[in-house]
């Protein structure tokens, strides 16, 4: 199994889940999990964190399935590309719910063809404007949702962690 690197951010989540974030995130990677938790500035009452991960390809997947249960969450995981494996990107707002993209060796998203041929027959139909169906399978509504807590981050402690294999 190819072997790659991500990162968990964990941009919102209340105090009181803090704990099971941690034990969820130890559940995926194998290996206990204790995160450095500190205030978001840009929500009140709610805690941020970053947690730098290597482990099996698919990964990303993993977390983002076992953590998207949580209404009080806002969190993104990337993972990077590995050998003969796109990256990915889930992004996670209890608003929108989850926005997966697969991503290139730069960091891009990348839009398969069927889903940008089906965004140009909704926008011929007029049943939707092409920009917008385009902007959502880019994932903007969830970055312009999430854009101020991710610059609440800056500067903020990250922790690297290497699942057993």
């Amino acid at each position: 199994m190819a072997t790659t690197r991500g990162v968990l951010y964990v941009h919102t989540v209340p105090s009181a889940l803090c704990p099971h974030v941690e034990w969820a995130a130890g559940g995926v990677l194998g290996v206990p999990v204790k995160l450095d938790w500190t205030p978001q500035p840009a929500a009140q009452g709610t805690y941020r964190a970053e947690l730098s991960w290597q482990a099996e390809a698919g990964t990303a997947a993993k977390l983002a399935s076992a953590l998207r249960g949580w209404q009080k969450l806002r969190f993104e995981v990337t993972e990077e590309p590995s050998n003969g494996v796109e990256g990915e990107r889930y992004s996670f707002t209890p608003e929108l719910g989850v926005f997966h993209a697969t991503t290139g060796v730069h960091g891009d998203i990348m839009v398969p063809e069927e889903r940008l041929k089906a965004a140009m027959l909704k926008a011929a139909s007029g049943e939707a404007d092409l920009t917008e169906e385009v902007e959502r399978l880019l994932g903007r509504p969830w970055d312009d949702e999430l854009e101020p807590f991710r610059y609440a981050g800056d500067g903020a402690p990250v922790r690297w962690l290497h699942q057993v294999v």
